[in-house]
């Protein structure tokens, strides 16, 4: 299982990165391995308002459906549109071309989720 350094994790098995004061958000190796093969992503518009802890995205696979948190409440300002055409981006490739949004906000709140090696041990 691939954990990138830099970047935080979420409970929810987020991943979060911050760049130039937004945050980019994705789900990590380790969901993406417990989804199996996705076929479907519901993304938010580039304009929509999120709550910190509140569903923002939805993912379906073969297996299950599952919602994707907000690590921070602000707004959307981009959405993957890779995903909508090619959903299984998400199983090959977590944490590069698979990111969900970018989101514009106070990013103040994301010094306090998991770093790599906190998030490896709670996964485990």
């Amino acid at each position: 299982m691939q954990i990138p350094e830099g970047l935080r994790y979420t409970e929810n098995h987020e991943w979060v990165a911050v760049e130039d004061g937004k945050v980019r958000v994705g789900i990590t190796d380790f969901a993406q391995d417990a989804l199996g093969d996705v076929v479907f992503v519901d993304l938010p518009d580039v304009g929509a308002e999120v709550t910190a802890g509140d569903p923002f995205a939805e993912i379906e696979s073969t297996k299950s459906v599952a919602d994707v948190y907000a690590p921070i409440t602000g707004t959307v300002v981009a959405s993957n549109e890779v995903l909508v055409d090619a959903p299984e981006t998400i199983n090959s490739d977590p944490y590069g071309d698979a990111w969900f949004v970018t989101i514009e906000g106070d990013t103040d709140g994301v010094g306090a989720l998991m770093d790599a090696a906190s998030y490896g041990e709670f996964s485990e």
